[in-house]
């Protein structure tokens, strides 16, 4: 018995899906860039570890995914290839930062607001949508 669970318990071990680690952002910037570059690469799982966790964020997010998977294969490609030009950083206080972005694929102006939450930074993406917040 024995000679078969420790197999079979390796085997599923190996089988199960692996947790993604995402280092930290240290400052407002890099939880900008890092959740920036995942939605242009598709990556929305690590563009939610850097978003603030509610469910209008999540929404917008599930937002943000279909339109990126409207797009057709090489419109997708473009995106993950694009280049991400940040225009401003406003300091709003310690604990929040609003980015200017826009990329080279896409000129068009987009903000998002970074907040620090519990030590952590975050994207509060409820500013993009709206934003007099």
């Amino acid at each position: 018995m024995k000679r078969i669970l420790v197999p079979t318990l390796l085997f599923l071990a190996a089988c199960s899906p692996v947790a993604k680690e995402y280092p930290v952002a240290e400052n407002s910037f890099d939880a900008g860039r890092e959740f920036i570059d995942a939605c242009l690469k598709g990556d929305f799982e690590k563009a939610e570890f850097y978003m603030l966790k509610d469910s209008a964020n999540s929404s917008y997010l599930k937002n943000i995914e279909s339109l990126y998977r409207k797009n057709s294969r090489e419109g997708r490609q473009q995106l993950r290839e694009a280049s991400i030009n940040i225009r401003e950083v406003d300091d709003l206080s310690q604990d929040s930062s609003i980015i200017n972005y826009n990329n080279s694929f896409d000129t068009t102006a987009h903000k998002v607001k970074v907040l620090r939450k519990n030590g952590q930074w975050l994207v509060d993406l409820k500013y993009t949508y709206n934003p007099n917040l």
